[in-house]
């Protein structure tokens, strides 16, 4: 369980995860990346198997994933996000049981429903990801950390890249499928998890993964570009958020989803960009071709 200033849910998260009918003992770590709030008292007076603790400046995904499980014992190691709440005392069996259906399952993740609070907009995008008739099983591809099961075997061959900080759970699963590796969705094995983010937060949330989509070896430069990424895009999901918006009685929220589409758009075109000359700088043009 990964964690920074997350005290006013992580909570409620451990106690989720103790609560739980499982049959083996459940090993508890947690790795907090310098909360300054009460989230490491909350954490201690669980008295889980695990504390350690980074500085925020030393957050890296992937490394603090690896070093989970290294420090893990078991053949399959959840993780969940601190501000994930189980569902339920069944999330754990049924998210293992998933993930362990077939021997060539690599990872598993499970459902995630968004808190009574969350935005419009952003509840939408749970629906889409992981609702009961979710568009992400007809994408080329989906897989969500925050509520995952790993198989220990397949992250000794595949662990994850040290040198993203967005989107490495997407980076790692596109590798570990390209291996013959499958990805088990656990339907039932739900979890409360959302964020109401701002205009801000939004651009630069999507900024990040754009600078990490440039870093996959199956995107092309040419496909990412104002008229496809931000006007067609914008396009797209505001009609999509119309109509959720207009069938669960929250017509009044479209306007703002509108704006929210607009700044994920634009971060996502712009950190794209700056990825890409991060990511491929032998493919652009030399200097001395402007001399």
């Amino acid at each position: 369980m990964r964690s920074k200033n997350d005290g006013a849910l992580i909570g409620a998260t451990i106690k989720g995860v103790l609560r739980q009918d499982y049959p083996a003992p459940i090993e508890l770590i947690h790795i907090d990346s310098g909360s300054t709030d009460n989230t490491v008292d909350v954490i201690r007076s669980f008295k889980p198997a695990k504390l350690i603790r980074i500085r925020a400046d030393e957050y890296v995904p992937g490394v603090v994933l690896n070093r989970g499980m290294r420090e893990a014992s078991s053949a399959w190691v959840v993780f969940l996000n601190s501000d994930c709440e189980p569902v339920g005392s069944h999330w754990l069996a049924e998210l293992l049981t998933t993930a362990q259906s077939a021997l060539a399952t690599g990872a598993a993740f499970g459902r995630q429903s968004p808190r009574p609070n969350c935005q419009a907009v952003y509840a939408h995008d749970y629906e889409r990801c992981f609702g009961p008739a979710r568009e992400t099983a007809r994408w080329d591809h989906f897989f969500s950390m925050a509520n995952s099961a790993v198989n220990r075997h397949t992250w000794e061959q595949l662990p994850f890249r040290e040198d993203l900080q967005y989107s490495e759970d997407d980076e790692w699963s596109r590798r570990l499928v390209a291996r013959g590796w499958q990805i088990a969705y656990a339907e039932k094995a739900a979890v409360l998890h959302s964020h109401n983010y701002t205009l801000p937060q939004a651009f630069r949330r999507c900024f990040g993964e754009g600078f990490a989509l440039a870093a996959l070896d199956c995107v092309e430069e040419a496909a990412h570009n104002f008229t496809r990424t931000v006007a067609a895009g914008v396009a797209r999901e505001a009609v999509r958020d119309f109509g959720y918006c207009a069938r669960t009685g929250r017509i009044a929220e479209w306007p703002h989803a509108v704006a929210v589409r607009v700044a994920q758009r634009l971060g996502k075109l712009k950190g794209f960009r700056k990825g890409w000359t991060h990511y491929h700088p032998a493919n652009l043009e030399p200097a001395s071709a402007h001399v």
